[in-house]
């Protein structure tokens, strides 16, 4: 049994500071979206998918190095406003499973997001960007989860995914693996639960505490079993 974990919104409460980011740069050129909105619709993307999206709203391209200037107010809040999700290191103490990260930031932003939560040296090596590995394509494409279980040798039904977003639990399914949802981040809005559902979540939780006793409640289980 390996567990992958997805990172933002996940082990650091990374999500909402992203949405703040993004939704007051966006009010400057005048696109006005809230955080929530932010984090309801985009929450998982990359900012290629979101860029042209919003491009598409506006009926013109955002300005040049909008990107650029937005990744630096963002990595600027991060280093200083980032916390880790509550009780993920209890839960990683309880956890008798191989684990990593498969995330859709960049290995720079993981890096930055995982050394300011003490959580960097609790997943490397295994810590593995989307736009890193494979064909470098982010989720929802499931290659990231795909390579995870190659480097560790585990076939794909023996994986569990903990994921927030509806396109990384379709990147867990379209993996072949199990995928337990979470709501316990900033960002999660009414509905979080009942849209990762639909996208296929297993089960969903909203406390990391909770997550050792369900990995193990599934790691006895399998859907062939039924």
């Amino acid at each position: 049994m390996l567990v992958l974990f997805d990172c933002d919104g996940v082990l650091v409460d990374s999500e909402i500071i992203s949405s703040r980011v993004d939704s007051e740069r966006l009010a400057g050129i005048g696109y006005d979206i809230s955080v929530e909105e932010m984090s309801h619709r985009f929450a998982g993307l990359t900012w290629d998918r979101i860029s042209k999206l919003i491009e598409a709203d506006l009926g013109h391209a955002l300005p040049e190095n909008f990107h650029e200037e937005t990744n630096k107010e963002l990595d600027r809040r991060l280093a200083k406003d980032l916390q880790i999700i509550p009780g993920v290191q209890e839960m990683l103490d309880a956890l008798d499973y191989p684990r990593c990260i498969c995330s859709n930031s960049s290995p720079e932003r993981l890096k930055i997001s995982l050394t300011k939560t003490g959580l960097y040296d609790r997943f490397r090596p295994y810590i593995f960007s989307a736009v890193a590995v494979r064909n470098k394509q982010p989720k929802p494409s499931p290659d990231v989860y795909l390579h995870g279980a190659a480097e560790f040798g585990v076939d794909p039904r023996d994986c569990i995914v903990i994921e927030d977003s509806t396109h990384g639990i379709h990147a867990g399914r379209a993996a072949g693996m199990r995928v337990v949802g979470f709501t316990g981040g900033t960002h999660s809005w009414p509905g979080h639960a009942d849209a990762l559902t639909a996208a296929g979540a297993i089960t969903v939780i909203n406390r990391m505490r909770d997550l050792p006793a369900t990995i193990e409640a599934l790691a006895a289980w399998h859907p062939e079993d039924v």
